[in-house]
């Protein structure tokens, strides 16, 4: 997966179910012997059992790893397959780490998504939602971009608006007006000023052409359409 994700993509994931050993049950969670990572010999102040505790529906955890048979007919002892069903979700985060985050465990991540459940809608006040992945991990999870908003601009881009008022594009449903009034977002078609604070004649035909049909509610539509789920509440906020 060559995707450089950003917040707002809506995602393909799977990942073949392989076969591994259950380790403890509890009412809340099942550990099973995870076949993928190894322990990070280097790491200090960490040491990792090899295993992976993934929710029973008592836990009400969302997790895309599931195992088959269900967490709930498993015992200690028993063998069972471990893996994610073919799962649409969509990012809320994308958090990078350099150098690679250390875990206790190898690879080393370099960078998580958080990702959201179709359904779900990003909730501000609460503290743990969704669930993380690190997208070039250990595990072989196949990931495939499905529908990213606002496709044709680049986080940073400047543009101006139908009515000349200019806007910072910094993710999906988050918009800067650089005359601080509030407004959720440009009116269509949109001129690219700058990318990566430079003129680009070629992409700016390439936004022009993007939006000269349709507007913010059908590119919202489409992406609602997808995860089940609302856009997440931005406050425009002006340009310091």
């Amino acid at each position: 997966m060559s995707h450089d994700f950003r917040p707002g993509d809506v995602l393909s994931l799977d990942c073949q179910f392989t076969e591994t050993a259950v380790i403890e049950i509890t009412r809340s969670h099942v550990s099973v012997q995870w076949p993928w990572w190894e322990v990070d010999p280097q790491a200090e102040n960490f040491r990792w059992n090899g295993q992976r505790a993934l929710p029973t529906p008592a836990a009400g955890e969302w997790e895309i790893f599931r195992t088959e048979p269900a967490e709930t007919a498993l015992k200690p002892g028993d063998t069972c397959l471990v893996g994610i069903p073919a799962t649409v979700v969509h990012v809320h985060a994308v958090h990078r780490f350099d150098p690679p985050l250390v875990t206790g465990m190898l690879p080393r991540p370099a960078s998580y998504l958080e990702v959201l459940q179709q359904g779900e809608t990003h909730d501000a006040s609460l503290e743990d939602q969704g669930c993380t992945i690190d997208p070039a991990g250990g595990e072989p999870i196949h990931i495939e971009l499905v529908f990213r908003p606002y496709a044709f601009l680049e986080p940073g881009d400047e543009v101006a608006d139908r009515d000349g008022r200019a806007w910072r594009f910094d993710a999906a449903w988050n918009w800067h007006p650089f005359d601080g009034e509030q407004s959720d977002t440009p009116a269509w078609p949109l001129k690219l000023l700058t990318r990566q604070g430079e003129p680009a004649p070629k992409e700016a035909e390439e936004v022009a052409r993007a939006t000269a049909v349709d507007n913010h509610v059908d590119e919202r539509e489409r992406w609602s359409a997808l995860t089940h789920a609302r856009p997440a509440a931005q406050h425009s906020r002006p340009r310091r």
